[in-house]
């Protein structure tokens, strides 16, 4: 299927056409993963006679991590093991308030939140450190507590992804699982008790789809300039598909080591206005600097020049004002994945043992506000392609 995006260097008319096709084979074929090694239940299970103990770490606070802890949650309820019950809009973008809401008012016979198994670095390297050694500590306890740990993002799936303890860790919201060293290949994670979801191809589709609608010569991408900035920003993909398609890349590099949020955003907003100035389009990447406090100030920048934006990071930041992204429709597929593992974890399977290939299907977001505000006049068949349409912006944005 891939090989259609290649082919598509005629007419434009047949291109545009095309990209629906493609778009909706993707879709049919998002669950057509490697089988697990095994078939193991998702019922809902007790652990001995006893609840399920589920810890959680992050690298820091991020858009994704709270939507994607907010699904996994979702697909528990539709397992069973949760029982079903509406999750509220919680302010702000941390999962602290949400962990500290699950473990009062999510109700099961299975599964225990505790209120004290919430850990977040804050973004900060000495923080992390500290943080790590205490939860290797509490995970290596004879008296076990915590029967499996959510390593939400690089940094805590980095810091999780080695043999210092043996409790089930499932890494979720990471960016490249395998340009991180996170794990041994796409088939395998090289630990036993370890599994992080995979998409190959995910990075690539996104920036494909977005030259096929928007055509650009010069695609603006900023990152830290280290292993790990490019791993996050997913530079290898970026110039593999320019190098297929014949574009330039304009980059910005953010400063490395930045810890302080308002500096981050300082040094993504500066990076930004170099971009609209030098490319015709901007492939935004995963940064701390990009949130609701810098979103507008960013879709401003980038609306002032007409520049359309596409979010690496989904449908969340399309809402806020980039003009497109992927469709995540509010992350249930790939929530539904994360909580069928968890479950066949806690009915035998080793991490290991599962699969980690999931392909989220791809519909695109659109943010109608934007294209107008950039003279963007979206086609017809772009738009009957798009599972979220958001045609203004939050409030007070």
């Amino acid at each position: 299927m891939f090989l259609l995006f290649n082919i598509l260097k005629g007419d434009l008319i047949v291109k545009k056409t095309l990209i629906v096709l493609i778009i909706f084979f993707v879709c049919i074929s998002f669950n057509c993963f490697a089988g697990d090694a095994g078939k193991f239940s998702t019922d809902p299970t007790l652990n001995k006679g006893h609840k399920w103990q589920i810890a959680y770490y992050e690298g820091g606070e991020y858009i994704e991590y709270k939507m994607t802890l907010i699904a996994t949650l979702k697909g528990l309820m539709k397992l069973g093991w949760i029982e079903t019950t509406k999750i509220p809009e919680l302010p702000g973008e941390d999962t602290k308030s949400l962990w500290n809401w699950a473990s009062k008012n999510l109700k099961s016979k299975y599964l225990l939140f505790n209120k004290n198994a919430h850990f977040s670095s804050g973004w900060k390297e000495d923080t992390r450190k500290k943080i790590v050694n205490s939860i290797i500590k509490r995970l290596n306890w004879k008296q076990k507590n915590i029967d499996l740990i959510i390593a939400m993002g690089t940094w805590a799936a980095e810091d999780l992804a080695n043999n210092k303890h043996k409790t089930p860790t499932i890494a979720l919201a990471v960016s490249d699982a395998l340009s991180s060293g996170v794990i041994k290949s796409y088939e395998d994670s090289g630990i036993d008790h370890l599994h992080a979801r995979v998409d190959p191809l995910r990075y690539e589709r996104q920036i494909q789809i977005f030259h096929d609608i928007i055509g650009f010569q010069k695609l603006g991408i900023m990152y830290e300039n280290t292993m790990r900035g490019k791993s996050y920003a997913s530079v290898d993909k970026v110039e593999k598909v320019a190098k297929e398609r014949g574009f330039e890349i304009v980059r910005c590099f953010i400063p490395k080591g930045i810890e302080d949020k308002k500096e981050a955003e300082k040094s993504v907003i500066k990076c930004f206005k170099e971009l609209c100035d030098k490319a015709d389009a901007i492939y935004v990447t995963l940064h701390m600097g990009i949130n609701k406090d810098s979103l507008p100030l960013l879709v401003q920048i980038a609306n002032k020049k007409d520049i359309p934006t596409f979010s690496q990071a989904g449908s969340e930041e399309v809402k806020y004002g980039f003009l497109m992204s992927i469709s995540q429709a509010e992350f249930k597929y790939v929530g539904q994945f994360y909580a069928e593992t968890i479950a066949k974890i806690f009915n035998g399977a080793k991490p290991r043992q599962l699969s980690q290939f999931f392909e989220e299907p791809s519909k695109i977001a659109i943010n109608l506000k934007t294209a107008e505000n950039i003279g963007y006049d979206p086609p017809i068949d772009i738009l009957s392609a798009a599972d979220e349409i958001f045609e203004d912006y939050p409030p007070g944005k």
